[in-house]
């Protein structure tokens, strides 16, 4: 077994890949080191400084050391989720891919034996492997309905990168995890968003809450002294006098044809203003329908004399 060494391990493993057919399978294995291809070019990855290592429906990638951790995770953070947005704009229903993926740090040794492939060994990398088949971890992309993937960082790589807000990492939109393993409790961060994150993750320079604004203090109540002399007041006023009834005024009574020259007004402007008028015309008053007439073109008032 040759010396150990510290490396970057990235983990990425494609949700419900079982339960596509064969050829489907082989798309997403493409598609998958298609998207981790990019993804290592974009954070400055040489071929020369990764190890990578088929695992059917993932990939374990080993980075070396003198690569910075930061420029690989703003690459996982906005490069992979970019990529994986593009293939499932396009990709049917049975072909849509979405990935949990790990980023931890640690001591790994490669122990090779002859005709077989891999041979990786560190306690590091278990622990990871066990943050990437967590439950927690699962429930995380499950719960994204809008999302194509999850990630999640390790302590070390949490209190070393991600916790100190370089450029491109935005700590408060880590949310800290327990995850209950074979030998006891593991703690990792797993990237969110919102205000979750930052209450989740432990005050992890999450922007506080604004304080809601304060209410106005109510209106004082009415004491019983008052609304006593209130009711006695509005008992003690007068009451309003009654509108004034308005007189009916003077009422002509024509009968026959009469002609009339120039305006002839009784009481309120109501009347008839030049011209032949022919039958009863009544200004002003009520009409008295039993009235007789005494002579045709007479106009007689209300008190029965003649005009």
């Amino acid at each position: 077994m040759r010396e150990p060494v510290n490396r970057t391990i990235l983990l990425l493993d494609i949700e419900r890949f079982s339960r596509r057919d064969d050829v489907v399978q082989a798309v997403l294995r493409r598609t998958l080191n298609t998207v981790v291809d990019r993804t290592l070019v974009t954070a400055g990855v040489e071929a020369t400084q990764q190890y990578r290592e088929d695992r059917g429906d993932g990939l374990i990638v080993l980075i070396s050391g003198d690569v910075a951790k930061t420029a690989v995770l703003r690459a996982l953070l906005t490069v992979t989720p970019a990529l994986l947005h593009d293939h499932n704009r396009l990709a049917s229903a049975g072909a849509q891919m979405r990935l949990r993926m790990v980023l931890a740090a640690g001591e790994v040794a490669h122990d090779p034996q002859a005709g077989t492939t891999g041979g990786l060994v560190g306690h590091d990398l278990n622990q990871a492997f066990r943050l990437l088949d967590s439950d927690a971890l699962r429930r995380a992309l499950a719960g994204r309905a809008d999302g194509d993937c999850v990630l999640a960082v390790s302590t070390p790589v949490y209190e070393g990168v991600v916790r100190h807000g370089h450029h491109g990492v935005r700590p408060e939109l880590f949310r800290r995890t327990e995850v209950t393993v074979k030998d006891g409790v593991l703690s990792a961060w797993i990237q969110g968003g919102g205000e979750e994150a930052g209450v989740a993750g432990g005050g992890a320079a999450g922007a506080a809450s604004p304080s809601p604004a304060p209410a106005e203090p109510p209106a004082p109540a009415q004491t019983q002294a008052q609304a006593q002399a209130q009711v006695e007041a509005q008992a003690q006023a007068p009451a309003p006098a009654p509108a004034p009834e308005r007189s009916g005024g003077a009422v002509f009574h024509f009968h026959g044809a009469p002609v009339v020259h120039g305006s002839l007004v009784g009481g309120d402007q109501h009347g008839v203003s030049g011209g032949q008028v022919t039958g009863d015309v009544i200004l002003g008053g009520s009409a008295d329908k039993s009235a007789p007439a005494d002579r045709a073109g007479e106009s007689r008032s209300e008190d029965g004399g003649r005009s």
